[in-house]
């Protein structure tokens, strides 16, 4: 099987694709809004990180396609590894993108790895090198990597056993966060306010984004919001957490955004605008989070039996954070 994998490495996946729309100023705008970099140089050079948007083909695909990566997968598919999940990209860049640009590209199917097995299953690693120019002079390349895999069979019930006993992550808690953190064991979602300009921010930084002030006070949030944005993790499956569950970001009434779990709804009846509120969920005699749960007529049918297992990623989320 390997053998007739690698045959693949070196075979151009795209010859002389080209960029479906020019570089341009409303997509770099709906980038930079979606990174929250608002207030940045841009639109008069896009984003390096954008490289990869100008060569999508979205669902009708680009011209310049071979085919050669849809027979590299379907020979695996055929072999039983129907699963996917992207793993890492790198992207080189020499010359920033302007507006009115219109990229070129070819695409090489890189390497196809030896079988390799992990926690998620056993499968092929497919490495792809995309070269953009514009004409035709350099200026980047994206290697994009995925894992095609036949998925692992489910945990049995000593494994299952042994999630139960593991214990949920711990918050980082340091001089910076230290604050919030007592607030939420006193049961208060805490906010700091630049003494200086007065601009709320999450979370708890020394300094303020704004001004530079190192001057702050904290205030107590109401616990009002909506979820900004979200995404349902499944994979990977940690011990102490228990997917598919919903992570939202959640944008307060006092105009920060935060990164919790929205429960009391299925996981897949989350929706951006959904109103929530804070709550406390104690998840053991040492930790307590702030979840939040979804208000309103959801239609979702939920009962409080279904926030037990959706508490999993705020501690990562906010001990890990600055």
């Amino acid at each position: 099987m390997y053998e007739r994998l690698r045959a693949y490495e070196g075979q151009a996946a795209a010859n002389s694709g080209v960029g479906k729309d020019p570089v341009n100023e409303p997509m770099i705008r709906h980038w930079c809004e979606a990174m929250g970099d608002a207030g940045s140089a841009y639109p008069a050079t896009a984003p390096a990180t954008m490289l990869q948007v100008w060569t999508m083909g979205g669902l009708s695909g680009n011209a310049g396609r071979t085919g050669v990566y849809d027979e590299l997968f379907a020979l695996l598919e055929e072999a039983g590894y129907t699963s996917i999940v992207a793993t890492d990209s790198e992207q080189e860049y020499f010359r920033p993108l302007r507006p009115g640009d219109r990229v070129t590209f070819d695409a090489t199917i890189e390497s196809v790895s030896p079988r390799k097995t992990t926690k998620l299953g056993t499968g092929y690693f497919v490495t792809t090198r995309m070269d953009v120019r514009v004409d035709g002079e350099p200026v980047g390349s994206h290697r994009f990597r995925i894992l095609k895999y036949a998925p692992a069979a489910k945990r049995s019930a000593q494994s299952a056993a042994a999630k139960e006993r593991a214990q949920r992550p711990r918050p980082v808690v340091n001089r910076d966060n230290a604050g919030f953190w007592e607030g939420v064991a006193d049961g208060k979602l805490l906010i700091q306010r630049c003494d200086a300009c007065r601009t709320p921010r999450f979370p708890w930084l020394p300094g303020c984004g704004s001004c530079g002030s190192a001057h702050w006070t904290a205030f107590e949030a109401s616990g009002a919001g909506a979820v900004f944005s979200y995404v349902v993790m499944h994979h990977p499956p940690f011990p102490a957490f228990d997917p598919p569950y919903a992570v939202g970001l959640i944008e307060l009434a006092e105009g920060v955004r935060m990164i919790s779990n929205v429960v009391g709804v299925p996981y897949d009846k989350v929706r951006i605008g959904m109103p929530v509120e804070l709550e406390f969920l104690r998840v053991d005699a040492e930790l307590t989070l702030p979840v939040f749960r979804a208000t309103g007529d959801t239609g979702a049918g939920a009962s409080d039996s279904d926030s037990g297992s959706e508490s999993d990623s705020n501690a990562a989320a906010h001990g890990k954070g600055r």
